[in-house]
């Protein structure tokens, strides 16, 4: 294999993972994942300010246990 066909076979997965990662699903994919663990990390914080200001709307989320 020469230094030409290298680069361009280089070239060519580089092109293909930045194609894969800005698709569409797994942009929604990345985008859902960070939204959840936002989710999740205010609505079970156990830091005291985040935990008091929040606590009335944990009782009042379907399925979300507050103790």
């Amino acid at each position: 294999m020469t230094a030409s066909s290298r680069l361009s076979a280089k070239s060519t997965l580089s092109q293909k993972a930045i194609s894969f990662t800005l698709s569409l699903p797994v942009q929604a994919t990345l985008y859902t994942s960070l939204c959840a663990l936002i989710l999740w990390t205010v609505y079970f914080s156990t830091y005291p300010a985040v935990h008091n200001s929040l606590h009335s709307v944990r009782h009042q989320t379907l399925l979300v246990g507050c103790h």
